[in-house]
């Protein structure tokens, strides 16, 4: 789970995001509130859907526009509007219900996730479904807030807080205090209305406008946390329900524990990288960074830190490859097998010194301001985070910087949420044993992003509500992605037929 968001790999870790209301409506936002008001209970509008096959994306998707409440709390006050997406069942005959995909985040889009992976989902589903999804308020599609930063606090090496090159904080102390004014200055009651519990009323707003008495979900990610809070507010709503690669659901901690859980996520993962990295078959590509694997993960650290010393140049004028951002191509670069080549040509390329590196695209640019709010906007708006003394930061970091060298610190270094402005509007949901047993839940064992402890504690949450498959390999987001024939098909039987394992199992490799 992607603290912050991965759409299409958009950039891995990215979101999609202006609007306030009354006397401060900027044009996005009086166009969103533009829609007719739904009272409390009444009737919701239906959709009026039209076709928008994307590139390489099946030829059936449609997309609509939803109204919502801006604050559910205020159910005839001013609306937003959430991008929606179906592609309806190619066998009408076969079909039994409707399945909604919930990508990671904070950030992902609904509409480009179901895009990517409809054909597969027809394949895997053989027209069990129709697949549905949504782009939560902020995201792509949707209505989206700003918080007006300067482009060098956009980039996602400033987002993510990674420490100075010796350590330091300073520079994260102050950037975040600044993005967290920025956002109370200039976000309005959009930017505060972007949270896990309204993404959840969002949904089911959706399905009250399908027509559906219940859903069963797909949920990856961020998108898996979101899935099992529906789930735990409006339990007789869900059929068959999968959580895909999951995080702690400790409401105490939320998105601030899965950020301090990557750390460890890193260096779960980091062996399979160093594997592939150091076998004689990438001698082919020119690829093979070591004889040793062992050789691997001492070589990347020493060149991160000669980064630190002295930027590259890069390709991109005035962007040079620095420490930083090696380290966080290397966090991107651990979600899939898939990225692990990408992530050797750039090491080969900062080591060989008649080499300029290409920077990924999510490192060569800052990220659009829309995104950075809804990025910022929904871990500081779901619970309060603690505002220790830069002394406290400074001592975790430290101890963090030697414990967890790949992460250098940034999992527990300081974010703009310990200065936010507004207190959560309520708690975050607490994941319970209460509800029906139809959860099946899918989890690598060596997960750079919400690691196998983490997922354990949400089993451990749901109790009798759920069977756990875990896949026995390395990777995130495992369905139709980067896990195996046998978690494939284990997600597959269960939507398609019902059927779990009767206790918790795992698939090898």
């Amino acid at each position: 789970m992607t603290t912050y968001a991965n759409s299409t790999k958009k950039t891995l870790l990215l979101a999609a995001s202006v609007a306030a209301v009354a006397a401060a409506l900027s044009p996005v936002a009086a166009t969103a509130t533009a829609a007719p008001a739904v009272a409390a209970g009444a009737e919701v509008p239906p959709l009026a859907w039209h076709p928008c096959a994307k590139p390489d994306g099946p030829a059936a998707q449609e997309c609509a526009d939803l109204p919502v409440p801006l604050d559910y709390s205020d159910p005839g006050g001013p609306r937003i509007s959430i991008a929606v997406t179906r592609i309806r069942s190619d066998r009408p005959e076969a079909r039994r219900g409707t399945l909604i995909v919930l990508p990671g985040g904070p950030g992902g889009s609904g509409v480009q996730r179901l895009a990517q992976k409809g054909t597969a989902l027809q394949r895997e589903l053989a027209g069990s479904y129709d697949l549905v999804a949504f782009d939560p308020r902020g995201v792509g599609g949707s209505t989206t807030a700003s918080c007006r930063l300067a482009p060098e606090d956009r980039y996602l090496t400033s987002l993510r807080s990674w420490p100075g090159p010796d350590g330091g904080i300073t520079g994260n102390l102050e950037r975040s205090r600044r993005i967290a004014e920025a956002c109370a200055t200039h976000g309005g009651p959009v930017l505060r209305s972007f949270t896990t519990a309204n993404q959840v009323r969002d949904m089911d707003r959706f399905r009250q406008a399908l027509g559906e008495r219940k859903l069963s979900a797909w949920g990856s990610s961020y998108g898996a946390y979101v899935a099992a809070a529906y789930a735990q507010k409006f339990p007789a709503r869900t059929d068959r329900w999968v959580l895909d690669s999951t995080g702690d659901p400790d409401p105490r901690r939320v998105a601030r524990g899965w950020l301090a859980n990557m750390a460890q996520g890193a260096d779960d993962r980091f062996p399979d990288f160093a594997a592939w990295a150091a076998h004689a078959d990438r001698d082919r590509d020119g690829l093979r960074l070591a004889d040793r694997e062992q050789d691997v993960r001492p070589m990347v650290l020493a060149l991160a830190a000669e980064l630190d010393r002295a930027p590259k140049p890069s390709t991109t004028p005035g962007t040079p490859l620095t420490g930083n951002g090696l380290r966080q191509a290397l966090q991107n670069a651990l979600y899939s097998d898939s990225a692990f080549p990408a992530f050797a040509r750039l090491v080969a390329a900062a080591r060989d010194p008649h080499r300029t590196p290409v920077l990924p695209p999510e490192l060569a640019r800052p990220v659009r301001d829309e995104d950075a709010a809804l990025m910022v906007g929904v871990i500081c708006n779901d619970v309060a985070w603690p505002a220790p003394s830069a002394d406290d930061y400074r001592r975790a970091v430290a101890a963090d910087r030697a414990a967890h060298p790949l992460t250098a610190g940034m999992p527990v270094n300081v974010l703009p949420c310990a200065f936010w402005k507004d207190a959560p509007a309520e708690k975050p949901v607490r994941i319970t044993a209460d509800g029906p047993s139809n959860v099946l839940m899918l989890q690598s064992r060596r997960d750079p992003a919400t690691p196998y402890a983490g997922a354990l504690e949400m089993r451990r949450a749901l109790g009798p509500r759920a069977r756990m498959v875990t896949v026995e390999q390395g990777g995130h987001s495992l369905y139709v992605g980067n896990g195996n024939a046998c978690g494939n098909r284990a997600v597959t039987t269960f939507l398609t037929t019902g059927e779990r394992p009767a206790r918790d199992t795992s698939c090898p490799n």
